[in-house]
């Protein structure tokens, strides 16, 4: 984990699912950029959200 890391909360759409994934991010577009990387660039990103734990 990064300095100034915080967890997001992602609900993504990927072959008409929905999905909720935490990711490890510095801001919510670094987060977004994260998922698209892992999941690939057609991954429909629904909302991201700062986990308040």
């Amino acid at each position: 984990m990064r300095c100034g890391a915080k967890c997001f909360i992602v609900h993504i759409e990927v072959n008409g699912k929905t999905e909720v994934k935490s990711v490890n991010a510095r801001t919510p577009a670094e987060a977004r950029k994260n998922i698209r990387k892992e999941l690939g660039e057609e991954t429909q990103i629904l909302a991201v959200k700062e986990d308040k734990k």
